[in-house]
Parts: structure tokens; C-alpha cells; sequence
């Protein structure tokens, strides 16, 4: 059974931003800002973090236009390296996707259960019940068919957009005091810059999982560089005008300190409806980055099944609504465990982007053999900038990678036992499967 194209440019642009835009920009900045030290700081790490952005989105642009797939991201790996590292990469992502998300949910609940019962003194419980809700409306809806999930998908990016836009519209009104922020004792740029961009990067995160639907989009070669270049383009935007927002408004001070950065925009421009309106912001933005976590990674689950590193089972589509059924039950299932397991919001980041950051690098790397690999019978999309682009883009992610280690060394080495577990179960399931096959025949 096969995947066909259901999804148009415009479809994939927003899935894009909404792969991009989760809870990060309405968490990560004081992050950023509490580390950086300084405003100039700061800003140099979100500009480098746009640039970076943009040098990946060229890269998978590329990357996605010669591999036009379902399950893009796990196939990047299985042609160009050893299929049981691709294995390794991709398992460790979609088991630490299916926690951030799960982790999303739960910050998505929090900042809502105000709002729909304000009077509440059981808000861990309730939280946990609207997180496993929101769970359980989404899998249903993409149950119903990748086009239902698309026409969900463009409605949700489409408002979050229109909403972070009222934001930024906070730089044209009245500004803070400058404040000149603090620094710790041990401040050094070279740790703090680097430091600052772990934050950064996961927030930016996600756009290389547009390439896992490349099975699913019409004229692929055409319109995967094009929605990432769009979708990427409108997130950088965005990101630069809110971050400008929360400094002019709250200063840079306050933004250090800040522990729902959002929610104190939110006030100072709206007064005491100020929570209300950001927890609703927020509450969207959580569905949309959800509502696309929940289909792009059983695809990735689908090109695995192919390549016999997981049970047919995964590989089956249902061939009237274009659902692999068991996969997204089982991302699903995942993300309902993680919920009860992680709590806090930062370590998610450390746990994510160290895996994340390397497996980047890796993909990045593999442009090099695709473009050996296909001397000559390519005429698709090329980037521009090669070699020079990808490298720079490279060395930045294992900048990052390194940054984590220093940050969050436990957290880290959790990551680092998730991805070398991999090996032996790539092995045991690979013979598990060849063994049922012969059974079979």
C-alpha cells in the first residue's frame, strides 16, 4: 500500500510554521536573555539563529527535492549512511518528539486551565485531563484523514499567525526605560552565546520535518524548497519582531526574570484581560505545533516499516483517508506515557536539542554523498552557497551540540543512552522481522 500526494503548497507552508511555531517563543526568550547577559548579546544570538535557520532551510530544500519521500527525515540517513544508524537517529527522535510534545500539551494546558476554570484548586489534575484531551481530539481528527488534519492544520497556523502579529505590533507603542540587564560572576561570551542558542535552536526547531512528507505533496521537487523557504521566512519574521516587542515594552531586566514572558506582554498591553488573550494565544499555538508533531511522525514509522526496521504493521495505510492507522496510534500512545513522566519544560529542551543538533549535522553532512551519490542525473532545486553554506551550518550545530553537554551534562548523557540503545534494538527487530518474513513465505 502506498502514500498519495494529498497536500498543496500552501498545505506544507503552514505545517511548516506551524512544525516551527510550538511554545518555545512564548518561553524560550527569557531563556535567552537570562544567559546572554547583555541586550546586544541577545540579539546577535536570534539573528545568528534566523541566519542558521535560513542555511538549513536551504539545505532541506534541497535534501527534501532529491528525496521526495514518506518518512524524508529517516530516509536521509538510510541512503547515505548505515541503515542501523539511521535507525539509532530517528528512534531516539521520535521517542524524544513524542515527549516535547506530550511536554507542549501539558504547558498548553497550563496556561488555559486559568482561563476555563478560574476558581480551580485542582489544577495539576485538571491540567493532565485537558492535555490527554487535546490528545485524544487531535489523534481523532487525523484519524479521519491526512485532509481533514491539513484543513485543521492551515485554519490553526493561519490564526497563530494573525495573533503573534498583534504582538509585534507592540514596538510601535510606548517603550520601557533601558535597562542594561545582569550577568553572572563566571560570564564569558564564547559559553553564553553558545549557551543561549540551545534556547534558540529549539525554538527555530522543527522545519526538517517537512521532508517526511514528500510522499505526500504534489509536484514535491517543486514545492518542498518553496513552502520551507515561505515557512521558515514568515517564523524568522515573527520571531525578530516579538523579541523586539518584549524588550522595548518590558525591558531587558524584567525579561531575564520573567517566568510567563507572554503573559507579561500580555498585561502591559492589554491590562487585566492581558492573560486571558495570551493563554488563548498560546492555547492555539500549542494545537497547531501539535496537530503536526501527530502527522508528521508516523511517516517516519512508514519509511522504517519499508526498510524492514519495524514490523509491516507500521507500514499499512488506510488507502480512503491516507492514515497509517497503527502509527499514529502508537506516536500517540507514546505521547500519552511521556505525559505522566516529564515535567519541566527546560529539561525537555536539553534532552531534544542534543539529540536534535546532531542529528542535523548529520543529515546536513549527508547532502554531500546525495549530491555524489547523483552526479549528473539531478536537475531539481541546487542551493546556493555550496559547500560553504552547509558547512557553516554544520559546525554552528555542533557548536550547539557541545553547548548542551556543557549546560545539562546529565541531561545529555540520557540522550546520548537513548541514541546508543538504538543500536541493539535496530538489530533485534531487523532479525525479528526477517524471521517472521520466512515464516510467512
Amino acid at each position: 500500500m502506498s502514500i498519495s500526494p494529498q497536500l498543496k503548497r500552501f498545505d506544507l507552508t503552514m505545517i511548516v510554521v506551524s512544525l516551527v511555531i510550538g511554545v518555545g517563543i512564548f518561553q524560550t526568550p527569557a531563556q535567552v536573555a537570562k544567559h546572554a547577559g547583555s541586550e546586544w548579546v541577545f540579539y546577535l544570538a536570534w539573528i545568528t539563529g534566523g541566519i542558521i535557520s535560513i542555511i538549513g532551510a536551504l539545505t532541506f530544500a534541497e535534501i527534501g527535492a532529491r528525496l521526495p519521500a514518506a518518512g524524508g527525515y529517516y530516509r536521509i540517513f538510510s541512503y547515505t549512511y548505515h541503515p542501523a544508524f539511521a535507525f539509532m537517529l530517528n528512534w531516539s527522535q521520535v521517542i524524544i518528539n513524542a515527549g516535547s510534545s506530550s511536554g507542549v500539551a501539558l504547558i498548553g494546558a497550563q496556561y488555559i486551565t486559568p482561563v476555563l476554570f478560574p476558581n480551580t484548586t485542582q489544577d495539576v489534575l485538571i491540567e493532565r485531563i485537558i492535555s490527554l484531551t487535546i490528545l485524544f481530539i487531535l489523534f481523532g481528527i487525523n484519524f479521519a484523514g491526512i485532509k481533514m488534519g491539513a484543513k485543521t492544520q492551515n485554519f490553526l497556523s493561519v490564526l497563530k499567525i494573525v495573533m503573534i502579529a498583534i504582538f509585534c505590533l507592540a514596538i510601535f507603542g510606548e517603550h520601557a526605560p533601558e535597562q542594561p540587564g545582569t550577568k553572572p560572576d563566571d560570564w564569558n561570551f564564547v559559553q553564553a552565546f553558545g549557551i543561549a542558542l540551545i534556547s534558540i535552536f529549539f525554538t527555530f526547531g522543527g522545519y526538517q520535518q517537512t521532508v517526511n512528507f514528500g510522499a505526500d505533496v504534489h509536484e514535491p521537487k517543486k514545492n518542498i524548497p518553496l513552502a520551507i523557504f515561505s515557512g521558515v521566512g514568515i517564523v524568522i519574521v515573527l520571531y525578530l519582531l516579538i523579541n523586539i516587542a518584549y524588550v522595548q515594552v518590558l525591558g531587558f531586566e524584567h525579561v531575564q526574570t520573567s517566568k510567563l514572558i507572554a503573559r507579561d506582554l500580555a498585561n502591559a498591553l492589554f491590562g487585566n484581560t492581558g492573560g486571558t488573550i495570551v493563554s488563548i494565544v498560546i492555547f492555539t499555538s500549542v494545537l497547531g505545533f501539535l496537530n503536526t508533531s501527530v502527522m508528521s511522525n508516523p511517516r517516519v514509522y512508514y519509511a522504517m516499516a519499508e526498510d524492514k526496521a519495524l514490523p509491516g504493521i507500521f507500514r499499512q495505510i488506510n488507502q480512503k483517508t491516507q492514515v497509517q492507522q497503527f502509527g499514529l496510534t502508537f506516536f500517540v500512545s507514546v505521547m500519552i506515557v511521556s505525559l505522566f513522566v516529564l515535567k519541566d519544560f527546560e529539561q525537555i529542551v536539553n534532552y531534544v536539542l542534543f539529540i536534535d543538533s546532531f542529528s542535523l549535522a548529520s543529515a546536513a553532512a549527508a547532502l554531500f554523498i546525495l549530491r555524489r551519490k547523483s552526479a549528473g542525473d539531478y536537475a531539481g532545486y541546487k542551493m546556493p552557497g555550496y559547500p560553504v553554506l552547509p558547512i557553516i551550518y554544520i559546525l554552528v550545530l555542533l557548536y550547539v551540540t557541545y553547548s548542551t553537554v556543557v549546560k545539562d551534562p546529565v541531561a545529555a548523557r540520557y540522550g546520548f543512552l537513548i541514541f546508543v540503545m538504538g543500536l541493539p534494538l535496530y538489530y533485534i527487530i531487523t532479525n525479528s522481522v526477517q524471521r517472521m518474513s520466512k515464516n510467512d513465505n
